[in-house]
């Protein structure tokens, strides 16, 4: 009687293998995709069941691969390997997107900034303040993070942004925070917040080229293309002049 391999998964998970060679990412389901991404953690489970509680418990991949750890947990057949596995994937991804847009005319590239500021700020409980820095020819430099919490008017130190920005030598920035209850509607805190950063900004030859607001999903709203940008400059020039 021939032994029992103790590896009763392999071949599923090398015809996995095989179907991503030959298919790609877009042959797979949601919960194939996570049940690879967890064998990496343990190679010899199987974790096709774990996959399929994930994707029903949090409803979609990005739901997966941003719950906390101590959510995972409570997955069946879920450790801590497993765990680090996703972790590490959602990691490198949102290194891919941040580094990619680095040297890109930002006029040009505008969705895959918001690609990355949607995938580094989804399911974030906390509001978070992302800045983009961009040179004289509106190309990205670099972007952080430099605010948590409460993102308002009287929770943003100004002077250390423009502090930051004059270290990079930006010409231009474009700034991005975002709303956990998922709403895009841009409060009055927002609106405010945007004038005296594009007024400070004047001052010292620095252009705020856009506030972005990300909401629930893939969901942007953009002050720039919503015309309250062009408001912005009008009110800004005006009293700049009245200054002059």
């Amino acid at each position: 009687m021939s032994e029992e391999p103790q590896n009763k998964g392999a071949g599923h998970r090398q015809r996995l293998r095989d179907k991503f060679l030959e298919l790609g990412i877009e042959a797979f389901t949601d919960s194939e995709v996570i049940e690879v991404l967890l064998s990496f953690g343990t190679p010899r489970s199987d974790c096709k069941e774990a996959a399929r509680a994930a994707l029903a418990r949090f409803g979609s991949l990005p739901a997966v691969l941003d719950a906390a750890p101590q959510e995972l947990q409570q997955i069946k057949g879920m450790g801590g390997k497993n765990i680090f596995a996703l972790r590490f994937i959602q990691g490198v991804a949102r290194r891919y997107l941040k580094q990619r847009i680095v040297g890109r005319q930002y006029l040009r590239s505008a969705r895959e900034v918001a690609d990355f500021l949607i995938h580094s700020m989804r399911g974030l409980k906390h509001e978070v303040l992302t800045v983009v820095f961009l040179d004289a020819a509106h190309a990205v430099i670099t972007s952080e993070v430099v605010a948590e919490g409460t993102v308002n008017v009287n929770t943003i130190y100004p002077r250390e942004l423009v502090k930051e920005a004059l270290r990079l030598n930006a010409s231009a920035l474009v700034i991005a925070h975002n709303h956990p209850s998922g709403a895009l509607k841009p409060s009055e805190q927002d609106k405010a917040l945007t004038r005296n950063l594009y007024l400070l900004g004047s001052f010292l030859h620095i252009s705020l080229l856009d506030h972005l607001i990300v909401g629930e999903g893939d969901t942007v709203f953009s002050f720039a293309e919503a015309g309250l940008m062009s408001g912005i400059r009008a009110q800004c020039g005006r009293l700049l002049g009245s200054l002059g």
